[in-house]
């Protein structure tokens, strides 16, 4: 087993060292292709064959999902048919680690025809699609990792990490935040990580909200017809005064003789947990699970109840 394990320990390190070494690749070039890609009006484009395309794949969705659109063309399907969904003033990235494949080959001279300027990645800078590209960037690599030296392993690594690098670069640049990355992935673990409180709280004529001077009848109807089990107190100004649970009620009836002669003001609990509605809806659990409650009330800027959010709604939302 020990042998075993150490093949694959050969593996990885041959293929860390291949990308380790792309760092003494990167010069100027690298600089031009994110100058194409930030500048472009347009998408970009991604191709390659064989492993080369499933890289290209895998780059598109990662250019794609943060913050520069990207679509992977087959270079066969390219030529018959599906170059019609590029249009000027794109941006193409081609990957090829010989950078002499027929099929990619053919589709340059489209590229250049629709003025769409190519960015290659590949481990030959003197190679045909080197030749006609416009930047080039060196993904070469001193052997695969394979006994053979022939199955794509350390080469398609190493194009993949040319261009996970592109898209890490133009994101910073674009100044993508965590906000954007929500907003396009809303589904997932991903999506949920990043889920507000603001994106999932109760609003408007949901809330069950009472002014301090309510009596005792008019706070239980308005929690039973709101169903959250609670009130949310407010003063005159519309300012969070306090809250009145079930637990509240269950206190009240037991301590006073005539609960109906109380007001909302006399047997709310004052200084309630609250929550911004800019706040990772993950904040919100922590916070319940800290102070053994179910629910928050968002407030803005000026302490006034905005929002309710009930541990039901992270369920639902499975932030939970």
């Amino acid at each position: 087993m020990s042998s075993l394990i150490d093949k694959a320990k050969e593996v990885i390190l041959k293929e860390a060292e291949a990308v380790r070494a792309m760092a003494d690749h990167l010069n100027g070039n690298f600089e031009k292709a994110i100058e194409l890609l930030y500048n472009t009006k347009g998408r970009v484009i991604i191709s390659g064959i064989g492993k080369s395309g499933q890289v290209a794949r895998k780059l598109a969705a990662t250019f794609s999902s943060t913050g520069t659109p990207a679509f992977y063309i087959h270079p066969t399907e390219g030529v018959h048919g599906d170059m019609g969904m590029v249009l000027s003033g794109d941006v193409a990235i081609v990957i090829s680690k010989s950078g002499d494949t027929d099929e990619l080959i053919k589709l340059l001279p489209i590229f250049k025809r629709l003025g769409v300027q190519i960015i290659a990645i590949t481990g030959d800078e003197k190679s045909p699609l080197a030749q006609e590209s416009d930047v080039v960037l060196d993904a070469s690599v001193e052997c695969e990792a394979c006994p053979l030296d022939l199955v794509p392993t350390s080469s398609t690594t190493a194009a993949l990490v040319m261009g996970d690098a592109l898209a890490v670069v133009l994101l910073e640049l674009r100044g993508f935040t965590a906000d954007d990355f929500s907003f396009i992935h809303p589904g997932g673990a991903l999506g949920r990580k990043l889920i507000k409180v603001g994106d999932i709280m109760h609003t408007g004529e949901e809330l069950p909200i009472v002014k301090q001077a309510a009596n005792f009848r008019e706070m239980l109807l308005e929690m039973t017809s709101k169903r959250f089990g609670l009130a949310i107190i407010v003063d005159d100004a519309g300012k969070l005064a306090g809250i009145f649970t079930d637990g509240d009620l269950r206190r009240t009836i037991e301590q006073y003789q005539n609960p109906l002669s109380l007001t909302a003001g006399q047997i709310a609990t004052t200084n309630p947990k609250r929550i911004s509605q800019n706040i990772l809806a993950a904040t919100a659990v922590a916070l319940m699970e800290d102070f053994n409650i179910t629910s928050l009330i968002i407030i803005d800027n000026q302490n006034c109840p905005i929002g309710l959010i009930h541990l039901h709604d992270l369920l639902k939302a499975k932030v939970v």
